[in-house]
C-alpha cells in the first residue's frame, strides 16, 4: 500500500508543483519585462495593482477548491451523476460572478486605483493595468477553476500542459508587447489576459473529450450545494484574498515609514514569495484530490498515510527554499534591480533575507489547512487561513512596527506564520486525539480511527 500511495502522490505532486512553478515564473518574468522595459516605478505600480488580481484569483479559489473537493469525494463514491451536477453548477456560477465583477470594476476604475494605494506618480500605470486586466476577468476565474477540476478528474498532467501553454503565450507576448512594441504596462496586462484565454480554451476542450470522466449536464440550481462549495473553499479564498489586503496594508506602511524605494524592494519580495507560496500550494494540491478521494471511499488509513507523505515533502522543500534564498539573495535581487543602484540593491538584499525566514513555516500551515479542507473540516482550515493571511499578520505588523519601526515590516510575515503554525498543530492534534471524522453524506464505514503514529 505504501509504495502504491507514494506513486499516486508523485503522479499528482509533479504536475501540481510544475503548474504552480510555471505560473509563478511567468508572473516573475512579467515583472522583469516591466522593470527592464518600462522602469522600476512601473514595477511598483503593477505591484500596487496586484491585490485586485488576488481578489479575482480568490473568487476562483472560493469555488474551485470547494467544487473539486466535492467532485473528488463523489468520484470516490462512484457517483458520477452528482459529480457532473456539481461540476456544471460550479462553472455556471463562476461565469455569472465574473461578468458582474468585470462590469463593476470597469465602472469604478478610478476609485479602485485609489483604494489600492496608487500615488500621483503611479496612478496612470495602475489604471492602465487594471482596465485591461478587468476585461479578461472571466478567463482568470474560469481558467484556474477548470485547472483544479481537471486534476480532480484524474488528469494532473493535462493541468500542467494548460498552464505551460498559458506561460509560453504570456512570456512571448510580454516580449512583443512590452519590449518590441513599447506598449508598457498595458502590453504586460494584454499578454497576461490573452494567456488566460488560451488556457481556458484548452481546459474546456478536455471536458468535451470522451476521456474525461466529467461532463457538462443539465442541473437544478442548488443553494445547498453552493453553500457546501463555499464553506469548503472559504479558507483558501480568505487566504488568497488576504494576500491582496495585506499587500495594500504593507504598501501603505512602507510609504509611511520608509518611502517609495521600499515599495520597489517589497515588489521584488512579492514576486519571489509568490514562487514559494505556489510551490507549497502545488504540494497541497497534489495531496488534496487523493485525500478527498480516499476520504469519500472510506479508506482512512490511506488518508493518514498520504498526509504524512505530504508533511515530509513540505519539510524537505522548506529547508531547501530557505537555504537557497539566503545563499542566492543577491542573484535573485539582480534580476529586478540593477546592482549599480548600490543603495537600493543592498537594502533589498538585506530585507529579502529577513523576509525569507517565513519560508520555513508557510508550507506547513498550507498543507495542514489543505488537509482539513480535504476531509471536510472547513472551520479548522478557516482558522489557519485567516490567522496566517490576515488576522495575525495585521496584529504582528502593528506591534513590530511600533517596536522596531520600518525594520519590523520585514519580519512580520515570519512571526505571523510561526504563531499560526502553533495554532495549526494544536488543531491537528485535537483532531487526532478525538480520532473521529464524519463525511457529510454519513457513510457508516467512515467512522474509523485517525492515527499519526
Amino acid at each position: 500500500m505504501t509504495k502504491d500511495l507514494f506513486k499516486q502522490f508523485l503522479k499528482y505532486l509533479g504536475p501540481s508543483v510544475a503548474a504552480m512553478w510555471v505560473f509563478s515564473l511567468y508572473t516573475i518574468v512579467d515583472g522583469i519585462f516591466v522593470s527592464k522595459g518600462v522602469g522600476e516605478l512601473a514595477l511598483a505600480s503593477v505591484n500596487i495593482a496586484m491585490p485586485f488580481i488576488n481578489f479575482i484569483f480568490a473568487i476562483s479559489v472560493l469555488f474551485s477548491t470547494g467544487a473539486s473537493t466535492i467532485i473528488a469525494i463523489y468520484l470516490g463514491k462512484k457517483d458520477l451523476e452528482k459529480a457532473n451536477e456539481a461540476f456544471s453548477l460550479n462553472l455556471f456560477t463562476i461565469t455569472a460572478l465574473a461578468i458582474i465583477i468585470t462590469t463593476t470594476s470597469i465602472l469604478g476604475l478610478d476609485y479602485l486605483a485609489k483604494i489600492l494605494g496608487a500615488t500621483p506618480d503611479t496612478i496612470g500605470y495602475v489604471k492602465d493595468y487594471l482596465f485591461i486586466i478587468s476585461l479578461f476577468n472571466i478567463f482568470f476565474i474560469v481558467s484556474y477553476s477548470l485547472e483544479v477540476i481537471v486534476k480532480a478528474d484524474g488528469f494532473p498532467f493535462l493541468a500542467t500542459i494548460g498552464v505551460v501553454i498559458s506561460a509560453i503565450t504570456n512570456i512571448a507576448l510580454d516580449y512583443i508587447f512590452v519590449i518590441k512594441l513599447g506598449y508598457g504596462v498595458r502590453g504586460a496586462a494584454f499578454a497576461t489576459g490573452i494567456a488566460q484565454v488560451f488556457s481556458t480554451l484548452f481546459f474546456l476542450s478536455h471536458f468535451l473529450r470522451k476521456k474525461s470522466n466529467l461532463r457538462f449536464v443539465k442541473f437544478k440550481f442548488s443553494f445547498k450545494t453552493i453553500k457546501r462549495i463555499i464553506s469548503l473553499g472559504f479558507p483558501d479564498c480568505t487566504s488568497e484574498l488576504s494576500v491582496g489586503l495585506v499587500t495594500i496594508l504593507f504598501n501603505q506602511t512602507l510609504l509611511r515609514l520608509i518611502g517609495q524605494d521600499a515599495l520597489i524592494s517589497y515588489s521584488v519580495i512579492c514576486y519571489v514569495n509568490t514562487l514559494i507560496l505556489m510551490t507549497m500550494i502545488g504540494i497541497t494540491q497534489g495531496a488534496q484530490p487523493l485525500i478527498s478521494y480516499y476520504f469519500g471511499a472510506g479508506e482512512i488509513n490511506k488518508v493518514n498515510h498520504l498526509f504524512k507523505i505530504a508533511l515530509k515533502t513540505v519539510l524537505i522543500t522548506s529547508v531547501l527554499v530557505f537555504a537557497s534564498s539566503m545563499i542566492f539573495a543577491s542573484n535573485i535581487t539582480g534580476l529586478f534591480i540593477n546592482p549599480q543602484e548600490t543603495q537600493l540593491f543592498a537594502s533589498t538584499v538585506s530585507v529579502f533575507k529577513l523576509y525569507s525566514i517565513s519560508f520555513l513555516f508557510v508550507g506547513f500551515n498550507l498543507i495542514i489547512s489543505g488537509f482539513f479542507v480535504s476531509i471536510e473540516q472547513p472551520l479548522s482550515s478557516a482558522i489557519i487561513s485567516l490567522g496566517r493571511s490576515l488576522v495575525l499578520v495585521t496584529i504582528s505588523l502593528f506591534i513590530l512596527t511600533k517596536l522596531f519601526g520600518g525594520n519590523g515590516i520585514w519580519i512580520t510575515t515570519a512571526v505571523s506564520e510561526f504563531i499560526t503554525l502553533i495554532i495549526a498543530l494544536s488543531l491537528l492534534f485535537k483532531l487526532f486525539k478525538n480520532k473521529n471524522v464524519e463525511n457529510k453524506d454519513e457513510i457508516p464505514d467512515l467512522n474509523k480511527k485517525f492515527s499519526i503514529q
